[in-house]
């Protein structure tokens, strides 16, 4: 059977062949497993793509790891991993700075972040890892910036709510994220990207009369399924409300533990992906509990208190769950 290979294929191996770094072949790679067609005739071209991917990916790690210091590598913590993107003196490191108490470097002229920054922002019993990035401008992202990205949980875009080029920071920087495969709609297995709901737009200074004036034309530029929310680093507007939205886009449940006869421990959840089951909560405690896991104990999404549920039974989020082994 003939691969009747598209015009966006020969394209993203175009790129592959042009690519000087790691990541760039990755990029590249993960490009054509997404746009390859999928047929008996390319299963083997598919399988390919895949094997090279591997190595790559085991290369960069090598990489990485022998070299002293990659500052796009960013290990992620808590509860997701929540990089911000923007322009410069958008107000990011303002951000992350009010909302995770972390020593960032903020200042009025440009281009004062230079590499990733993280800090861990409080969100009821749980953290969630905020990572100020070097900004954008219309013509691109630094070098490095886009893999980063591309593994972030979740992304902030920041707009700059008081300037004259604020739609032209909205318009272009969405343009990028999605030109750059960034965000993408459907995410084929084994490439990296994020989803649009998982996209977090903020319109920051939104305390100055400018940003006021500003919003409604932000909003109306914003794609349908998008919305805008106007936030302040100085005065803390909406930011209570920003952390809900961010720790909704991850789409992870916070799950307690009790041992038979205890109180449970309401301090350190464990982290799950909305969806999970009691095996899965299992088998992230001790692989050993999946061999012998019976079921479960449930307190919150159950019928009635300490109801007894099958290791299918999915978790909601801050449920009690007392295994039974």
């Amino acid at each position: 059977m003939p691969a009747n290979l598209t015009p966006q294929y020969h394209a993203a191996e175009e790129a592959f062949r042009n690519a000087t770094t790691v990541e760039e072949k990755i990029a590249a790679l993960e490009e054509m497993l997404a746009v390859i067609p999928k047929h008996k005739g390319t299963e083997k071209l598919q399988a390919d793509i895949k094997r090279r991917l591997a190595r790559l990916r085991e290369e960069g790690q090598k990489k990485a790891s022998l070299s002293r210091h990659d500052p796009f590598h960013v290990e992620k913590q808590g509860a997701g991993q929540v990089a911000l993107v923007g322009y410069p003196n958008s107000g990011k490191s303002a951000l992350v700075g009010v909302l995770t108490r972390a020593r960032v470097k903020v200042a009025d002229y440009p281009f004062t972040t230079t590499v990733p920054f993280s800090g861990m922002m409080p969100y009821e019993e749980t953290y969630i890892q905020l990572v100020d990035t070097p900004p954008i401008t219309a013509e691109g992202f630094p070098p490095g910036l886009a893999g980063l990205l591309r593994n972030a949980d979740a992304l902030l875009l920041v707009i700059d709510s008081c300037v004259g080029d604020c739609l032209d920071q909205l318009e272009n920087s969405l343009r990028l994220l999605t030109e750059r495969k960034i965000v993408r709609s459907e995410i084929p297995p084994g490439v990296r990207a994020v989803p649009p709901h998982r996209l977090i737009v903020v319109a920051n200074k939104a305390e100055q009369p400018e940003g006021e004036e500003n919003l409604s034309l932000l909003q109306e530029l914003l794609p349908p399924h998008l919305e805008i929310l106007p936030v302040s680093a100085a005065t803390g507007l909406n930011l209570e409300q920003l952390k809900t939205r961010l720790f909704s886009a991850l789409e992870v449940i916070r799950i307690f533990t009790r041992s038979p006869g205890k109180e449970p421990d309401l301090t350190r959840p464990f982290i799950l992906p909305r969806g999970s089951n009691v095996l899965d909560l299992a088998g992230n405690i001790h692989k050993d509990f999946v061999k012998t896991l019976r079921g479960a104990r449930i307190w919150g999404s159950a019928r009635f208190p300490g109801q007894s549920v099958p290791k299918e039974y999915v978790l909601q989020d801050k449920d009690i769950v007392e295994l039974l082994v």
